[in-house]
């Protein structure tokens, strides 16, 4: 499959794109729902974070789409394309991207009470979710080395 249109005109790896997506997806999903429903929802639901029952499948669809466009930006990504500090660089400048437009963003829409707490235990999620990730983009866009075999 061929990338259209811009500057870089290389070939995406399918495989590469599914797997991405796909660890993007069951590790931002379980993140999501052991850390904002099972470790801290009565904080959450304190700082009016949910409004009613949260939609799991909406959520869930809403994760893969962000898999599969992190995944379809990251090879565009210049750096050595065996590294996993490239994957972790990637990841912290999606990471950066998500907490301006999710954390910041929230707390400046609507009063939220305990706001700096808020901040706070999503700044950490937002780590811990954003460096898995980026340590599976690393493995799975690491050069395959040689067979060493005679």
């Amino acid at each position: 499959i061929r990338t259209s249109g811009g500057s870089t005109g290389g070939i995406v790896d399918v495989g590469r794109l599914i797997a991405g997506t796909a660890g993007y997806t069951i590790c931002t999903f379980v993140l999501a729902v052991v850390w904002h429903v099972v470790l801290f929802e009565e904080h959450y639901r304190s700082f009016g974070y949910f409004e009613g029952e949260p939609s799991f499948l909406i959520g869930f669809a809403a994760i893969l789409l962000q898999g599969m466009l992190l995944s379809v930006l990251f090879p565009m990504m210049n750096g050595p394309p065996n590294s996993f500090r490239r994957g972790l660089r990637f990841a912290s400048l999606a990471g950066a991207f998500f907490w301006t437009s999710h954390v910041l963003a929230f707390v400046a829409k609507q009063e939220t009470p305990g706001a700096w707490t808020f901040v706070g235990m999503e700044t950490a999620y937002l780590v811990l979710q954003f460096g898995v990730f980026g340590m599976l983009l690393g493995a799975v866009h690491r050069e395959k080395s040689p067979d060493r075999s005679p």
